[in-house]
């Protein structure tokens, strides 16, 4: 485990990059107002699977190695991006499985496997994420100890954080849901659940 002074570090400085606002917590937010919280969780599933990969390949020194070769990330950014774009669009329009339709709180016609796979693309698929991994975790990790018992440590904590924090988005997004809802704006919350859906799409392909 690494040592207090590494962790007293380590803890705050993730809890502060996490719960800023980015791509995945904007993506938890628009899926809590428009699925639930309940079922943006196996986003959010996903979505971990995804960090924790980068941040054991950082670790590896593998991420060093992908950054230098940009087109194995293109094929991944731009067909999630506009995969996340298209359904953000079909949400604007109140069209499609993710848009809230009056009368019904949240449609279960999208697989779990499906919102699995949008977390754990939208993890991988960035290379921001990936640049960040690379320059926060090998600092905290001592040569001279166990690799690996410190890695699953800081993973832990990298994990922990980020559910913690998407769960604040997610429930944020319900709640702007039912806020919405008592003014019969079901239209108006497609379109901002869609908006974001399609930023978050932009944001991925061109980020």
């Amino acid at each position: 485990m690494p040592d207090f002074t590494v962790l007293a570090v380590f803890i705050p400085t993730f809890f502060f990059v996490s719960i800023t606002p980015g791509m995945c917590m904007t993506l938890a937010m628009t899926l809590g107002m428009s699925i639930g919280v309940k079922r943006t969780l196996w986003m959010m599933l996903g979505e971990l699977i995804g960090v924790a990969l980068v941040a054991i390949a950082a670790v590896m020194g593998v991420a060093s190695v992908m950054l230098n070769y940009p087109d194995i990330f293109a094929v991944l950014k731009w067909l999630g991006g506009a995969y996340l774009a298209y359904i953000g669009i079909n949400m604007w329009r109140s069209k499609g499985k993710m848009a809230i339709i009056e009368g019904q709180q949240t449609d279960t016609s999208i697989s779990n496997s499906a919102l699995m796979s949008q977390g754990f693309i939208t993890a991988i698929a960035n290379p921001k994420g990936w640049a960040f991994m690379i320059s926060l975790l090998p600092p905290f990790i001592n040569v001279d100890q166990a690799v690996g018992t410190q890695l699953f440590w800081l993973l832990s904590i990298i994990m922990l954080t980020e559910s913690a924090s998407m769960l604040a988005y997610a429930s944020g997004g319900k709640s702007l849901r039912l806020f919405l809802s008592r003014g019969d704006n079901i239209k108006l919350m497609n379109r901002i659940a869609g908006s974001l859906m399609v930023g978050v799409g932009l944001w991925l392909a061109l980020g």
